[in-house]
């Protein structure tokens, strides 16, 4: 094979030889994408021609799962690419990006839409109720079905012309949206160049600030947009000025006038999706999502959110009172503002509840922490996490694990990139280079069987060489949130690629992560692990019955905020007629719902990257909560063991819920585990909106 051509060579850098082969990045040029891309789609055309033409009737062996084993190179290529431009990218990256985006959907389009393939699938299809077919199996066949019918299969030609081509339209615009957010929070360092621009800033501020600086160059410590390093400068800052100005460039991303601009972009996604609404026959675009998750429909929806809201907004009331009241015993008389409310909410809770997050952070070492989340999926699922060094990532700061189960077998790779940094966008999240499955090709070079390669992305702030990093409890919430997101995709045990780990309804997904929080805060957990940065001490019983006695307090300003943002997205989505202004409409929506000013929404529609980047959470924001009833519920499995590592309930999580991937529906694998249907009480007692 000729390796000195960028597509093979790029193509050999990617395959590897064996199930756990990681890329070699450090040989990887941007310019190389393109052409392996050409040949993997090349490649993943010509798999399916051959399928189509086969001269034997459909059945499930020679159609569906053969179709489930296609494109085997073009989703590793492609999720490398991904990767990269979400965890390290730079203006040749993007430009590759933003220049195969079209062509990928199209690609895509093309393959959802070949009228042969459709055929033989929904010839199976038709009959899967009388072949035999394994439980696995028949829910694969109905989800695949699904996929070809929801991308505009069963539409006529030209409304297939049409919804493909509105495909490719949406995939440059959220890739510009993306990039354009990333842009902003690159572009935004607020200098505290004296002690008067540092002031009331504790110790780890001060110092994530300046290594913040040094990792750009700069000489002044600097504030940016990361949310570890924001939300402790508005909630200790003293400088209000400061506060205002830090608080409009986060509030503001992607909602300034020029090239980067994201209002006109979200319009035009907006418009573009009620279309393809529109062709499907759907009254919105909500109705067209909905319809493929959990809840069905918006109503259903709307009564967890209205029935939320109307729970939250008094709850914010007595919030704010008690902020109000801390300002005018300071003397303070300024009306409070959005950039005031992290500042006194930080004083409320050191008056009222002796907890001071700056004393408390030294005992979240980030070392420490995800120490605690591999201990815990070792007393839960027997898991074991060793390190590989002689694997390199795509970055230094990126650790490499090989995971094991209980019995020493290796089942897959764990990618941890914890820090924020230039290059690197906002939030937190959890992907893959490769899914688990067994359904290998055959009588070819490609595997067999396939390990998962799982990354966690996180943003916490980055302390000075040789100084440990710090986390908040709410960082810490975030660790273990995303190593539930991962532990779903390593604990995948299914056969087929469609249905792997995290590949579920939107609105199930989130219930893995959200539920693996609780381990977070477990005294049990935090005990063995929550130790002093300095002197070593493991954290006092008396601070833990501060954090629990403090941790009901917040919630109903984030349950507000949280639910503000999924009530915005839902209303953008059911809206028919063209919303030309996605500013206005969100400020007039909020206005009428009563949300007050000061305590804002968690994503603007300008940089709402889980809507707009992608369209995995359009119309779909609200599954945040729709999972938290699943989770709350689930948790007191455990709280009615008597213990947070019940062997018995472990086993049945993992059982029915970790490693089941959407082999099961989802409603029948929460059952499966819980003996019954969630039930919302749970949920509404632990954010203190019930009693």
């Amino acid at each position: 094979m000729d390796v000195a051509t960028p597509a093979t060579a790029v193509a050999l850098l990617f395959t590897g030889d064996t199930p756990l082969s990681l890329p070699a990045f450090d040989r990887i040029r941007p310019e190389d994408f393109a052409p392996v891309l050409q040949q993997a789609m090349a490649l993943h055309r010509s798999e399916i021609a051959a399928l189509v033409a086969q001269p034997a009737a459909p059945d499930f062996d020679n159609s569906v799962a053969a179709f489930d084993r296609t494109g085997a190179l073009l989703q590793r290529v492609d999720a490398v690419l991904h990767n990269l431009c979400a965890s390290a990218t730079n203006a040749a990256l993007q430009a590759v990006q933003l220049e195969l985006a079209g062509p990928l959907s199209a690609h895509w389009s093309a393959v959802l839409q070949d009228a042969g393939l459709f055929g033989r699938i929904a010839a199976v299809h038709a009959q899967r109720d009388s072949l035999g077919l394994t439980p696995e199996q028949h829910r694969l066949v109905e989800r695949l079905h699904s996929d070809f019918a929801r991308a505009g299969a069963l539409l006529p030609a030209p409304a297939r012309a049409e919804f493909a081509a509105l495909a490719g339209e949406l995939a440059e615009l959220s890739t510009r949206f993306g990039q354009n957010v990333l842009h902003d929070e690159a572009a935004f360092a607020l200098p505290l160049p004296d002690e008067a621009a540092l002031a009331g800033l504790p110790d780890f501020v001060r110092a994530s600030a300046a290594q913040a600086a040094a990792e750009r160059g700069l000489a002044t410590p600097v504030i940016t947009l990361s949310r570890s390093l924001i939300v402790p400068f508005l909630s200790f800052s003293t400088r209000r000025d400061l506060r205002e100005v830090a608080w409009r460039a986060w509030v503001g991303r992607g909602e300034q006038a020029g090239a980067h601009d994201n209002r006109p972009l979200a319009s035009r996604i907006l418009a573009a999706r009620q279309r393809q609404a529109a062709l499907m026959g759907c009254a919105n675009y909500a109705e067209y999502k909905l319809s493929d998750r959990m809840a069905l429909t918006a109503d259903r929806v709307w009564g967890l959110l209205d029935e939320v809201w109307q729970r939250a907004l008094p709850a914010l009331d007595q919030e704010r009172n008690l902020l109000r009241a801390a300002m005018q015993q300071a003397d303070v008389h300024h009306p409070l503002q959005a950039w005031d409310w992290r500042f006194w909410a930080e004083q409320v809770r050191q008056q009222h509840y002796a907890l001071d997050e700056a004393a408390l952070k030294p005992y979240f070492v980030l070392s420490n922490m995800v120490a605690a989340a591999f201990d815990c999926a070792s007393r839960l699922f027997g898991l074991q996490f060793d390190r590989r060094s002689d694997l390199a990532a795509y970055h230094p700061d990126v650790d490499v694990y090989q995971v094991s189960d209980a019995a020493g077998a290796v089942i897959g790779l764990f990618l941890h990139d914890n820090f924020a940094r230039p290059g690197k966008r906002s939030g937190a999240w959890m992907s893959s280079l490769a899914d688990q499955h067994r359904n290998g090709a055959v009588g070819t070079d490609a595997l067999p069987a396939a390990l998962p390669i799982v990354l966690n992305n996180n943003n916490f702030a980055k302390a000075a060489p040789g100084q440990p990093s710090l986390l908040s409890p709410d960082d810490v919430r975030t660790l273990f949130h995303e190593f539930g997101h991962g532990l779903h995709g390593l604990l995948s045990d299914v056969t087929y690629n469609r249905l792997s780990g995290t590949n579920v309804l939107r609105d199930f997904v989130e219930l893995p992560s959200q539920l693996f929080e609780h381990w977070g805060t477990e005294r049990e957990v935090l005990r063995r692990h929550a130790r002093h940065a300095e002197t070593g001490e493991p954290i006092p019983d008396a601070l833990l019955d501060r954090l629990d006695a403090a941790r009901r307090f917040g919630q109903a300003f984030e349950t507000v905020r949280y639910t503000a943002s999924a009530i915005t997205d839902l209303a953008a989505h059911q809206q028919v007629e063209p919303i030309d202004d996605v500013v206005t409409f969100e400020a007039s929506l909020m206005a009428g719902r009563g949300l007050p000013e000061e305590a804002g929404l968690n994503h603007r529609l300008p940089h709402f990257q889980h809507l707009f980047s992608g369209d995995s959470y359009a119309a779909g924001y609200y599954v945040y909560l729709w999972a938290e009833v699943l989770e709350a519920d689930a948790w007191t499995a455990f709280t009615e063991a008597g213990s947070a590592f019940d062997p018995a309930v472990a086993a049945r999580l993992k059982a029915c819920i970790y490693s089941r991937g959407d082999s099961v529906e989802p409603g029948a694998a929460f059952r499966a585990f819980r003996g019954r249907d969630a039930a919302i009480a749970p949920m509404l007692r632990e954010r203190g909106l019930i009693d």
